[in-house]
């Protein structure tokens, strides 16, 4: 797959910037030359500078000769970063944004000419080429943004197009799913390591059992609950330990734990 525009990362040394261009040097989507990176500080840019990617400081100089512009900033900087730009930034570019919580209107508001704009919410699994992605366009933008946007985010996973309504659903699912399923490779590490498995041994059990259970799930297509079946045997040990996770809690807590992050990332553009 071969991407026709080169592209400008903005703030895209950070860890999901820095997934980007990996996935699209690994893909061989575009030379490393057509990929422009920036930061605020050089400093921050040298891990980066082995891919043979363009590096700086300067978002001016970045979008010469860019097609697509990704913003890859914390959202309380997007205003600060854009603003700057807007006398550069066209109704012939298409702008990408990874910043959480931030709708394609405020985009749309921020820039003078009617420029595309895609929100996009990949996630950690991105550093693997395992994130899920999610994109939704804003009001100037076509499906054939929407397919140059899914190519860019396939080199890193997989992409869903859904209303901008469902996206701080997609945040919290999504984007801090990761850390809630971390927590519970974690735990169960430990409950191995509470009945004698070594350390090393139970953290990579652990974590091949949801990466088993994942695949089952993605590629069978079968209800999690009907595999959950599958594998509880009447009157087996199974069925004891999930009567636990029920006492204690847990499916109640995961379900409250994505609630909680889709609120707070919708509370994020209003703060």
């Amino acid at each position: 797959m071969k991407l026709e525009r080169s592209q400008a990362l903005i703030g895209g040394a950070g860890t999901m910037g820095t997934a980007i261009v990996k996935g699209l040097l690994r893909a061989e989507a575009l030379p490393p030359e057509r990929i422009h990176v920036t930061a605020r500080k050089e400093r921050s840019l040298a891990h980066l500078r082995d891919l043979g990617v363009v590096l700086g400081t300067d978002n001016r100089a970045a979008l010469e000769g860019a097609g697509v512009i990704l913003i890859c900033v914390h959202p309380d900087q997007v205003a600060g970063v854009l603003e700057p730009l807007d006398d550069l930034i066209t109704a012939d570019h298409l702008v990408l944004s990874v910043a959480t919580g931030i709708p394609t209107r405020r985009f749309e508001a921020l820039l003078s000419a009617p420029v595309p704009v895609i929100r996009a919410t990949p996630n950690l699994g991105a550093i693997v080429g395992a994130s899920t992605t999610v994109l939704c366009p804003g009001k100037h933008a076509t499906q054939a943004h929407l397919d140059v946007a899914e190519n860019i985010f396939r080199t890193i996973g997989e992409v869903e197009q859904l209303e901008e309504r469902h996206m701080n659903a997609c945040t919290a699912l999504g984007g801090c799913g990761p850390a809630f399923v971390f927590k519970v490779i974690e735990a169960m590490a430990q409950g191995g390591v509470k009945m004698g498995l070594p350390r090393d041994v139970s953290k990579r059990m652990a974590a091949q059992v949801l990466l088993g259970a994942a695949r089952l799930v993605l590629q069978t297509g079968i209800h999690p609950a009907a595999l959950k079946d599958q594998v509880t045997t009447p009157g087996g040990c199974t069925i004891d330990g999930i009567t636990k996770l029920e006492e204690r809690g847990l499916p109640i807590a995961l379900i409250e734990a994505v609630e909680t992050s889709a609120l707070k990332a919708a509370k994020l553009f209003e703060e």
